[in-house]
């Protein structure tokens, strides 16, 4: 704190210096002067009334006139060519002059200290920012806000495997009797929102020592080595510590796989990156340091950080199970007033493929809506309206645009999805089909649930494509192909992104087979063709299946256009 009032001090004295020295050459240089127009300093010539003139800085001239030398007058410069040849035929005396020396060196002084004092700022400032990352991330964990595995809920495995670094920590000498070290790094890995975060402060937690957190991206800077000296400015602050837990978020942003080609920003990641791989393999077997990173592609990493010796062990954070999930409700639901008819295991149910944030949020805006409809505890239909908002977002009150062929498009738009899923995915769970528009953009949505499943079977994937392309497939049925809109452009970007990984990735398509076209960077448009031909196969299914079942889909959207919002048991007594 004091090294930052200091720098200020200097900023101001060096400001305060500026000043002076233009004030001091304002007050030395300045000179009575009266103004004359060009005119009337034309009619003095014509006059021979002009004894001399100076020429400053070719935009002014500075005139006395014969009778009274001792007053100056300053005349705009016409800057005329031949202007200096015809003041020299009237017989008048003609100079060249300048800004005064003193002047000259108070301006060069007065820019030179601003160029220092802007260069100084710059340097400290990177300077400042390695103090704010160590600064603000040197809190050790303090008995008013332990976080420890009683704030994690689900994520059993990953415990487990974190449980015997917390053991090393704090026991090393049990494990050194063995011969044993502890594992220099920790990479979790999952999708966004997992809890890996948490995870990382859980381990200082139950260790009971420091916990230094960082970001990937403080580490990228304009100017190559910046990143590179906060790495050893981090390392330094926690090794003072003896035992301490750095987490590195982001650590794709240094750690990526370096390319041939060099550049600028590509210097300073690799220079950051061989830091941060020289201050691992800098520790001693059994110093009590931990470094914790987390990533959502670990696929992207630079083989060098993965190889043993850095991060050793590499653990996956995935979506949780019903059982976690069933656990995150929970603990999110102690501080709240839940009513005795809320199920907490049917939440966790309506709730897959959500992440533990998604089911923090959830819990968070069911409470809120609770809050605004002045009720004392939450209850089934608070929760059921915050899982939509959570999904879709808010329901739009303001449908004053919509005309009724909105209405009607949309509603054969969702009823093809629903109708498809009930027919092909008869497994899922229709929890909501409705039009009514969101705040986030969409004109409806259908939301099934699936089964919790570890796989999905090639024909999963095929039904899924056909459910996403059956709202565009409806449009066509019912309003021609002239007819059809565009609300199916996100449900046609889903389709590809899931026939691509169906043909690249999953290797299920039987003309390319069981290559994986990602790993090896093909760019074929050989199989942008297959992708394209895979979903025009999947549509003429899909459109054909909704053909034999026309009847159906015009009954379902019928009672959307009637309800607005409908759910699974009404379809299922529409296909009875």
């Amino acid at each position: 704190m004091n090294e930052v009032k200091n720098k200020k001090l200097v900023i101001i004295v060096i400001s305060v210096l500026i000043l002076i020295a233009s004030v001091t050459t304002f007050l030395l240089t300045k000179k009575e002067y009266e103004e004359m127009t060009y005119n009337e300093f034309v009619n003095y010539v014509e006059q021979s009334s002009v004894g001399e003139v100076t020429i400053i800085d070719d935009n002014t001239l500075y005139v006395k006139l014969k009778d009274n030398d001792k007053t100056v007058y300053k005349v705009p410069n016409p800057l005329k060519d031949g202007f200096k040849e015809y003041l020299l035929l009237q017989d008048i005396k003609v100079g060249a002059g300048s800004s005064s020396g003193l002047e000259k060196t108070f301006q060069t002084v007065g820019v030179g200290l601003l160029l220092i004092g802007v260069l100084w700022y710059i340097r400290k400032g990177s300077g400042n920012n390695k103090q704010v990352i160590v600064d603000a991330n040197k809190n050790k964990i303090n008995n008013n806000n332990v976080v420890n595995f009683s704030n994690v809920a689900g994520n059993e495995e990953a415990k487990d495997l974190v449980g015997d670094i917390i053991d090393f920590i704090k026991t090393p000498e049990k494990y050194s009797s063995m011969g044993a070290r502890m594992p220099r790094g920790v990479l979790l890995y999952g999708p966004p929102g997992t809890g890996k975060t948490l995870m990382a402060k859980a381990v200082a937690g139950e260790a009971d020592v420091p916990y230094y957190a960082v970001s990937g991206s403080d580490f990228i800077q304009m100017y190559v080595g910046v990143g590179a000296s906060r790495i050893r400015q981090l390392f330094k602050k926690a090794k003072k510590s003896e035992k301490a837990v750095i987490f590195i978020d982001e650590i794709d942003a240094i750690g990526k796989t370096r390319a041939g080609k060099a550049s600028a920003s590509n210097d300073e990641r690799d220079q950051t990156l061989n830091a941060l791989l020289t201050e691992m393999s800098g520790f001693n077997d059994n110093e009590g340091i931990v470094v914790i990173a987390a990533t959502n592609r670990i696929d992207t990493l630079d083989p060098a950080l993965l190889r043993p010796g850095r991060f050793d062990r590499q653990i996956e954070i995935g979506l949780p199970d019903y059982n976690a999930r069933r656990a995150i409700i929970s603990l999110h639901a102690k501080n709240k007033p839940i009513h005795d008819t809320v199920d907490i295991d049917s939440i966790a149910k309506d709730t897959v493929y959500f992440s533990g944030a998604m089911l923090e949020n959830l819990m968070n805006e069911a409470a809120i809506i609770t809050a605004n409809s002045n009720e004392k505890a939450i209850r089934k239909q608070h929760i059921d309206k915050a899982f939509y908002t959570v999904i879709a977002g808010a329901e739009k009150k303001d449908r004053s645009n919509i005309t009724d062929k909105d209405r009607q498009i949309t509603a054969y738009h969702e009823a093809g999805h629903a109708l498809m899923t009930k027919l092909l995915l008869p497994d899922n769970i229709i929890s909501k089909v409705t039009i009514i528009p969101s705040t986030r953009g969409a004109g409806g949505f259908s939301m099934s649930i699936p089964k919790d499943k570890m796989y999905q079977s090639k024909k999963e994937i095929i039904s899924n494509i056909k459910v996403l392309l059956a709202g565009r497939v409806a449009e066509e049925i019912i309003f021609g192909e002239d007819g059809v809109t565009t609300g199916a452009s996100n449900d046609i970007e889903k389709a590809s992104n899931l026939i691509k990984d169906y043909i690249v990735k999953y290797g299920m398509d039987d003309k390319f087979g069981l290559f994986n076209f990602e790993s090896a960077n093909v760019n074929d448009t050989a199989i942008i063709d297959q992708c394209r031909e895979e979903i025009k196969k999947a549509y003429i299914s899909a459109k054909d299946t909704l053909e034999k079942n026309k009847e159906y889909l015009s009954r379902i959207a019928s009672m959307l256009i009637e309800k607005e919002t409908i759910d699974n048991n009404d379809i299922d007594e529409i296909c009875a």
